[in-house]
């Protein structure tokens, strides 16, 4: 549990850069700050020029810092959902202490020993996520420190990524003059943040409908089972009407925020309202009802491809049903259309932080939440990660610009992204779907088949 402190939320978007300053005090997350400033330098959720999106990052921070009156050094950073890989993981190691008590050097040696593995040279482990220890074979316990014992294993999962992302978001955020906390994955601390306890039981679908890439996420037993990106988003919605109504990419933005519905049985024939056209002097009429279906069709695709994946891996019937979030999860209408393509039970979750209650925010409220709340046992598992040796529950460096003094605290753990081709698994009974990653063809298809559906048995 975390101390009270300040901590920093950064989601680094393909449209627009958000930050989120908050104050946690007493289990809760006070929001005191927000930045939001359009992004550049990136395309589908990949930085594509570090200058760029360092600029970008700066203008938002700086926006961040004015209202909250801190002066912010320290952030945690959302990665996208691009080629995760999920494996299942254990380590054994003997305790070596003269008492033979469990320290903290033991966590991390264990947790290093998890993670010994063969890693492609392009791909790079990101982090580890501790489930279970076992001291001399006692099982189910959550933080062997301070216990005696000979022997100390770790159950748990890691999450490999590709080494450019990773590099790249690092280079950047530095860059703007920051240091990083924690790099968290995405998906999994929106699916943490948004969903009940119940829903994150008996298994939801979470779909973040962002401006460059749409990820489709299945959370299970309180695990994040799978992810999947679609790379088309918002922008494309937006390059559609410019396209088909011959206007700026601007005006097609516009219109698509001011008239725009992603189902045309709600709008109307009759209500039109003018458009810039390319080549004319003067605006042409267009109406509500013709700017809905471009907007539909788009959406629909991107729905239909989520469907198509997810009932690859059988995810579909999960209780909880489909929660839309996003920023153009907001675009009236898109709960409407989602219901009738997926035919299943589709609310909107929008946040509800004063100031914040646009979906757009979601990721970013999401990242600051996740990592003000981890634990010193998944920080000091973290730390085995490249034979880092990172100070665990370390005060952030976050100063008050204006008169404020409060203890302040941060947080540290290194994540990444998801599959747009590949999938993800788990060892969930002995070795059941646990699988070689590298299979291909036929065998795929098959492990996806039967990727959730085993769970249920």
């Amino acid at each position: 549990m975390a101390k009270t402190g300040i901590y920093v939320g950064l989601d680094i978007g393909t449209t627009s850069v958000k930050v989120v300053v908050a104050e946690y005090i007493e289990g809760q997350i006070n929001i005191i700050g927000v930045g939001n400033a359009k992004s550049e330098g990136l395309s589908r959720g990949i930085v594509t020029d570090i200058d760029n999106a360092a600029a970008s990052i700066t203008r938002a921070i700086s926006q961040a810092e004015e209202k909250s009156g801190i002066k912010i050094r320290n952030v945690n950073v959302g990665l996208p959902a691009n080629l995760l890989q999920v494996e299942s993981c254990e380590g054994m190691i003997a305790v070596n202490t003269e008492a033979k008590e469990i320290t903290d050097e033991d966590v991390r040696k264990v947790s290093a020993a998890a993670i010994v593995r063969s890693t492609p040279p392009e791909r790079q482990i990101v982090a580890i996520v501790p489930k279970e220890f076992k001291v001399d074979g006692f099982e189910g316990i959550k933080d062997p420190r301070g216990m005696i014992g000979v022997r100390l294993d770790m159950n748990g999962v890691v999450y490999t990524g590709p080494k450019t992302i990773v590099h790249n978001i690092r280079k950047c955020v530095e860059k703007a003059g920051l240091q990083i906390a924690e790099l968290v994955i995405t998906p999994l601390a929106l699916t943490e943040s948004i969903l009940s306890d119940g829903e994150k039981d008996f298994g939801t679908i979470v779909i973040d409908m962002g401006g460059g890439q749409t990820t489709t996420a299945v959370i299970y037993d309180h695990d994040l089972k799978f992810a999947h990106v679609e790379q088309e988003g918002g922008e494309f919605i937006s390059k559609d009407i410019s396209v088909v109504l011959n206007t700026s990419l601007n005006n097609a933005e516009a219109l698509k925020i001011n008239y725009g519905d992603a189902y045309p049985e709600r709008t109307s024939e009759q209500e039109e309202f003018p458009v810039d056209v390319i080549g004319k002097s003067e605006a042409v009429k267009v109406d509500e009802r013709y700017l809905s279906e471009i907007i539909e069709a788009r959406m629909e695709q991107i729905f239909s491809k989520s469907k198509d994946m997810l009932e690859q891996i059988e995810a579909l019937n999960l209780p909880g049903g489909i929660v839309l979030t996003g920023g153009n999860a907001g675009i009236p209408g898109v709960v409407e259309l989602a219901t009738d393509v997926f035919d299943r039970q589709v609310r909107l979750y929008v946040p509800n932080h004063m100031g914040l209650r646009n979906p757009i925010f979601s990721n970013a409220i999401s990242i600051v939440e996740y990592g003000s709340r981890l634990s010193e046992i998944h920080r000091l598992a973290n730390s085995a990660i490249m034979g880092e040796r990172r100070p665990v529950m370390a005060t952030p460096d976050v100063r008050p610009a204006i008169q404020k003094s409060q203890p302040t605290q941060q947080s540290q753990q290194v994540q990444q992204s998801a599959p747009v081709q590949e999938y993800s698994e788990y060892n969930q009974t002995d070795e059941e779907f646990l699988g070689n990653t590298e299979t291909k063809g036929d065998n795929v298809k098959e492990k996806l088949k039967g990727f959730l559906s085993n769970i249920f048995d």
